[in-house]
């Protein structure tokens, strides 16, 4: 099992600390994943960024959670799950999706089981999708700019499962109780 660094603000290389005090400010704590990836400053930077631009995409709250979290429970990200989940409690999204999502089950609305199926699809084909696929996705209201923006979402999912699959990042203590694992949902 590998681990990176989780740095603190002392600890931090000098282009992280105002990225870790931002986090800091804006989550009243220093997320772990924030931590390791202040080990890399462009990184972090790279990641509160796209998270931003993501954010205020033209998703709503459902439908980013929904790119979020179909991104997390496919790369089995043990740190994700769980953060999204709280995130989406934050968001006042409907604790339904969010269980729908962790467990593999239908979503609630044939548009956001769209948004998921196109998201799979894209994660599972790395980016390769059939006309089908898109006609499919533009069928239920979608257009060109929430696949481009899909990729903006798919973009900080990267950065931030990846990490945490190398660094082993252990999951914060708000998020534990939404404690997630591939495991549990097949038994």
């Amino acid at each position: 099992m590998t681990t990176l660094k989780v740095h603190n603000i002392e600890s931090a290389p000098e282009g992280s600390k105002p990225l870790l005090e931002k986090s800091l400010k804006t989550n009243g704590m220093i997320p772990g994943l924030h931590g390791v990836l202040a080990g890399a400053p462009g990184l972090l930077e790279a990641y509160q960024t796209i998270h931003k631009l993501f954010s205020q995409s033209s998703f709503n709250k459902e439908e980013l959670t929904v790119v979020w979290q179909t991104i997390n429970v496919e790369h089995e990200c043990h740190y994700c799950v769980p953060a999204h989940t709280a995130i989406a409690n934050m968001m006042k999204v409907d604790p339904a999706l969010s269980e729908a999502l962790r467990n593999g089950t239908a979503m609630p609305t044939e548009q956001l089981q769209a948004l998921h199926d196109f998201t799979l699809q894209l994660v599972r084909n790395r980016g390769h999708v059939t006309p089908e696929e898109l006609q499919a996705f533009y069928a239920v209201g979608y257009g060109e700019q929430q696949v481009l923006e899909v990729i903006l979402g798919l973009s900080q999912k990267v950065i931030s499962n990846y990490t945490n699959h190398i660094a082993n990042t252990a999951v914060d203590a708000p998020f534990q109780k939404f404690a997630w694992s591939k495991e549990a949902v097949q038994s």
